[in-house]
């Protein structure tokens, strides 16, 4: 089951573009959002076919949100991506890879905007050291960024980082770029072994420590780990629930039966957990 409308997703999943029987898949899977993949994980020589198969998928409707990985903006790709894809109707954001300044988003914002008007949803992907430098700078680029997030197998390349604990540096500084920006916390890079489910709910704790949202998988195995690990537990949910019923009798702060301190911040944080814990159907 996917999350409500207008509930956080929390697992997203990437489809080759030129494999449309993966995307068809991938629609029904179960992840929150859909990321049709035209970068990567497609060779110079489909990119044509990828397209203009997407552009086709996407001019009706979906049953849940797809978002388009375009090829990144220098390359000779990127202004055909531009043109197919900006006004279809089935077109839920597009995701700018590598993204290092926001030039480059200022750039795809005026050149992908709807004739009618409006902007269509960005997404910056940051994949290179400048680009993590530059974090703040592009989340705040345009209106049209919807969220930023880490491509980590080409910044651990670009950095030379042979440990994963390496990138944890560069993982902080894009939560606290998404939070002061006011846009929603990034979700997690994905995790490429998709057999290791036991190493990829690690990492999504992990994860979720350092203030990461949800996650990004390549293979529909790997959603319900995601789901798991992002969505409060019984117990996460029984614990809020006291808080807001302590917050509702006293308001202020106040100390628990307990021993457990809670404030403002701490009611706050309840409400988002609640907020999780109801996003399914």
């Amino acid at each position: 089951m996917t999350a409500r409308p207008g509930f956080p997703p929390l697992t997203w999943l990437y489809a080759p573009g030129d494999r449309p029987e993966v995307v068809g898949k991938a629609l029904v899977s179960g992840a929150d959002v859909v990321l049709i993949d035209l970068e990567d994980a497609v060779a110079p020589d489909r990119k044509e076919y990828a397209r203009a198969a997407t552009a086709e998928r996407l001019t009706g409707s979906p049953p849940v949100p797809v978002h388009v990985r375009m090829n990144a903006l220098d390359s000779p790709w990127a202004q055909a991506d531009l043109t197919a894809l900006a006004a279809l109707p089935g077109l839920s954001g597009l995701r700018l890879p590598k993204v290092t300044s926001p030039s480059d988003v200022i750039r795809v914002a005026e050149r992908a905007a709807p004739v009618d008007g409006g902007t269509i949803p960005l997404y910056a992907l940051l994949e290179t050291a400048l680009g993590v430098e530059q974090a703040f700078a592009i989340a705040t680029a345009h209106p049209a960024v919807r969220g930023i997030a880490l491509g980590e197998s080409d910044l651990r390349a670009d950095l030379g980082v042979r440990e994963d604990a390496g990138l944890d540096w560069s993982r902080s500084r894009v939560v606290v770029a998404a939070r002061a920006a006011a846009l929603p916390p990034p979700a997690q890079s994905v995790y490429p072994d998709t057999r290791d489910l036991e190493g990829l709910a690690r990492s999504c704790a992990h994860g979720r420590t350092l203030g990461f949202l949800g996650r990004a998988a390549i293979h529909p195995r790997q959603l319900p780990v995601i789901e798991r690990a992002y969505a409060p537990s019984t117990e996460e949910i029984s614990r809020a629930e006291e808080i807001l019923k302590a917050a509702a009798r006293e308001p202020g702060a106040q100390a628990l039966p307990d021993g457990r301190f809670i404030d403002t911040a701490v009611v706050r944080e309840a409400y988002r957990t609640l907020s999780l814990a109801r996003r399914r159907r």
